[in-house]
């Protein structure tokens, strides 16, 4: 009778046990779920994470680097939702967008001197991050290299050359400028070549509900000077550029662990743009 007793103790004790077990995977696979629900709804609908491919907008952002984007900035629009399954950033990827019949403004229009990322008008599968520069109705245009907006030369003040040995092209002295917009907002340009093919411009009339957009890398950058970008509709954006959260060195590898550690731009975590 004692044997059947302990026996069955035992075996209620296992039972106790496996329960208890099961419990807590069951917890962790919900803390997982919430989290990925947390993270799905953070990016959807308030900040989504992009990385950087391209050179033009040096200096302010290098190839490599990963930011947030506000969503929340400028108001929900036809491409504010796409639901890719990139999580941690993206170059250019668009699937299955939301169509709203224009913008649903719940806060700011874009301003002049955000960093802001929008699709291509052209092209809309690709996302492009350039600085607003002209407004609604605003003149834009390039002369020598100097952007003149409504006629008026905005200020352009010679600082240190700019040199990047990681980024080809940039290994040499650049000559680099600080440039103020006329609502004060100031931020660094590169002028590569002083007779670049769009440093003299016909004058660009922008439309109403639409924004001049420029890359601070002035000679490398596609950007509302072509016809391919053009002036870009509010209903384009996608939100503006408000922190970098993470960069590496463009050309570090992932099988290489060895050098993450120096491939790893550790002064540019949470800057701000």
């Amino acid at each position: 009778m004692a044997k059947t007793h302990k026996k069955d103790h035992m075996m209620a004790a296992a039972q106790d046990t496996r329960r208890k077990s099961e419990d807590g995977l069951w917890e962790t696979v919900k803390v997982i779920i919430q989290a990925l629900l947390i993270a799905f709804v953070v990016r959807t609908f308030f900040y989504q994470p992009f990385n950087i491919p391209s050179a033009s907008m040096y200096p302010t952002l290098k190839v490599g680097d990963y930011l947030f984007v506000s969503k929340l900035s400028y108001g929900y629009g036809r491409y504010s939702f796409d639901f890719s399954l990139g999580m941690f950033g993206k170059e250019i990827i668009d699937c299955c967008p939301i169509d709203f019949p224009g913008r649903v403004v719940l806060a700011e229009d874009p301003k002049r001197g955000d960093v802001a990322v929008f699709k291509l008008p052209s092209d809309t599968r690709i996302d492009y991050i350039k600085r607003v520069i002209g407004l609604p109705g605003d003149r834009i245009q390039m002369r020598d290299g100097v952007l003149f907006i409504n006629g008026e030369a905005v200020k352009k003040e010679r600082v240190e050359d700019y040199t990047d040995p990681s980024e080809p092209g940039l290994g040499t002295p650049v000559p680099q400028y600080v440039e103020t917009l006329p609502n004060g907002v100031s931020y660094r340009v590169l002028d590569t070549d002083a007779m670049g093919d769009a440093d003299d411009t016909e004058e660009y009339v922008v439309p109403p509900g639409h924004y001049f957009m420029m890359g601070d890398n002035r000679d490398n950058s596609q950007d509302s000077r072509y016809p391919r970008v053009g002036n870009v509709p509010i209903e384009n954006f996608v939100g503006r550029a408000d922190i970098i959260f993470f960069s590496v060195s463009p050309d570090a590898s992932l099988l290489e662990v060895w050098g993450w550690p120096f491939a790893i731009r550790w002064n540019r975590f949470f800057n701000l743009i």
